[in-house]
């Protein structure tokens, strides 16, 4: 009997939350659409699936099915380079622009990636950490500056990827600065965008930590679209994780980050900003 109740409570509670998803579904649709536009956050593009990195990569030609999507769909690459450039009127922003970054910086972003992105004129951000260059599985110093040539940008992911939210001012400053620097003096043109570790970050510390090295903009963890209004140092970015269900799973990922909007539009309003 008692089992039976608990049962019945469970399926009632469950019926309940889900018409309270949909219910809120139904009013984040209803809210004005939101500006701005996407950041997609990869890690790899490789063949080889591992028990360690297999939840942040997307196989070869998932990834290129993804960038056909893109191109079917009107969509235009272009680098946060372009994006700062445009905030000062300095570059035309496309009708649907789109920016693909990838992070850590493995050596399957100059092998799989580049030719991918080359053969449909497409470009990206590649983030590195900076100590592990030249390292297995990761990207020479060769291959970084081929990539910056073939029209990818460079930026930072931190020297070591420590994540910057715990360490102290003088740490996160030295993770930030020679980063940027030991790329700088190892040809590679002048480092503008940084990635935080784990897309954590101080939003008071850390923009200004920033700044002062001389970095324009940089990425995090959290999820939305972007727009010149947006805070460059706390741009917003959506994960594309490992595909489980094709090229839907990709759509509902770029549908994510207008939903996310909405949701931070409905915040605002409850809370009578």
């Amino acid at each position: 009997m008692i089992k039976k109740k608990i049962v019945k409570t469970a399926i009632i509670l469950t019926v309940i939350f889900a018409l309270a998803g949909v219910g809120l579904l139904l009013y984040l649709r209803s809210l004005p659409a939101p500006q701005g536009f996407p950041i997609l956050e990869y890690h790899r593009v490789t063949k080889t699936d591992n028990s360690d990195g297999y939840s942040y990569n997307v196989p070869p030609p998932e990834f290129a099915a993804q960038m056909d999507y893109l191109v079917a769909n009107g969509y235009t690459t272009i680098t946060l380079i372009d994006f700062m450039k445009a905030k000062k009127g300095k570059f035309t922003m496309p009708e649907k622009p789109i920016i693909i970054t990838f992070d850590d910086g493995y050596t399957d972003n100059f092998h799989e990636l580049l030719p991918i992105l080359t053969e449909r004129k497409m470009k990206a951000v590649v983030f590195m950490i900076t100590n592990n260059i030249n390292e297995k599985g990761y990207l020479t110093w060769d291959e970084l500056r081929a990539l910056q040539e073939n029209g990818m940008e460079i930026g930072s992911h931190s020297a070591n990827h420590l994540p910057i939210t715990t360490l102290d001012a003088e740490k996160a400053d030295e993770e930030v600065r020679l980063s940027k620097l030991l790329m700088e003096w190892n040809g590679i043109k002048t480092v503008f965008a940084f990635s935080y570790p784990n897309g954590k970050y101080d939003a008071k510390r850390d923009p200004v930590l920033l700044r002062d090295n001389e970095y324009l903009c940089a990425v995090t963890g959290d999820a939305g679209l972007n727009n010149e209004e947006t805070d460059p140092y706390l741009l917003k970015r959506i994960n594309v994780p490992h595909p489980r269900f094709g090229i839907y799973e990709f759509r509902w990922r770029l549908y994510k980050a207008e939903l996310a909007e909405r949701l931070n539009l409905a915040l605002a309003i409850f809370s009578g900003q």
